[in-house]
């Protein structure tokens, strides 16, 4: 039976005081400990920006990618080993940014993966220039007389893209956060879990007080997760916020459509030597491992 203490590295973080980080990291430990998951059974690939230090304040396997690149990481991961539990920890100006092409890839291929997204609209790290979620009109040190473009709609674009599970949490919400990533990670399909993070340094309106007063829970509305054209019109909704599962479906995953994981993980399996393999082929044995 995991408790939570057995996910601390012993490292505490170093974010900004009521930084929403603090709140998904304690979500993401307490939706391992309700599912008994052991810190060897779950991989957390992250990304670049403050939430990528929590690689060193999380005790399991871990590894922090190029900026933009956890998905394939995380992929590849999956692949090798699939009875892992594989979690994505990225930001929205890491994922929904430069590396959104592999995003919408691992919705495609509908890959066995979680993908958290701390979204505040800013890129935190670099001191607070606007990120692809920044609303239209948004004010920063890249966009000082406002963003021009409209807000990207992750949830949506999630929807559309083939991912089988679509929410949205809150992190001053840990335990509604909790049960959306649970709810994630036993989903058997690629699962985004898009979680509003207030950056209390750089982004003074999206607050904690200003998402409480916009935000309505799904559940208390009777929502019909498995209705696509009910899940599109949630996702579009800009006010009030809605937060739960947006959409929920099942289709197979492209690891089963794998015949090379049949009979086991690739992890496992022997891999001849360049050198084995080049006498192999010279000789005409194409049986070989």
């Amino acid at each position: 039976m995991s408790i939570t203490q057995d996910f601390d590295s012993g490292c505490f973080p170093n974010w900004c005081a009521g930084c929403g980080d603090f709140g998904i990291w304690a979500a993401i430990k307490s939706a391992l400990v309700k599912l008994n998951i052991a810190p060897h059974e779950v991989t957390l690939v992250y990304g670049v920006g403050c939430h990528g230090h929590m690689v060193n304040f999380m005790h399991a396997y871990g590894f922090e990618g190029l900026h933009g690149r956890p998905v394939p990481v995380a992929v590849g991961a999956k692949i090798a080993n699939h009875t892992q539990h594989v979690i994505v920890v990225a930001g929205d100006g890491d994922t929904y940014g430069e590396g959104l092409n592999h995003l919408l890839a691992a919705m495609r291929g509908n890959h066995d993966i979680t993908v958290i997204i701390h979204n505040n609209g800013v890129y935190g790290l670099t001191t607070g220039q606007s990120s692809p979620t920044a609303t239209k009109g948004y004010q920063s040190k890249s966009t000082p007389e406002g963003v021009i473009e409209t807000a990207l709609n992750p949830l949506a674009l999630a929807v559309i893209s083939g991912a089988t599970f679509v929410s949205r949490g809150f992190a001053g919400d840990i335990t509604q956060l909790t049960d959306l990533i649970v709810e994630g990670i036993n989903h058997k399909g690629f699962s985004l879990v898009d979680a509003l993070q207030p950056c209390v340094t750089f982004n003074k309106i999206n607050t904690y007080q200003w998402y409480r007063e916009k935000i309505v829970k799904l559940q208390d509305l009777g929502h019909d997760f498995e209705n696509v054209q009910e899940a599109i019109k949630i996702a579009m909704q800009d006010d009030p916020i809605a937060t739960g599962i947006i959409y929920k479906t099942l289709k197979s995953t492209y690891e089963s459509e794998l015949r090379q994981l049949d009979k086991g993980t690739l992890v496992t399996k022997p891999v001849s030597t360049p050198h084995n393999l080049l006498d192999n082929l010279s000789t005409g044995n194409t049986n070989a491992t």
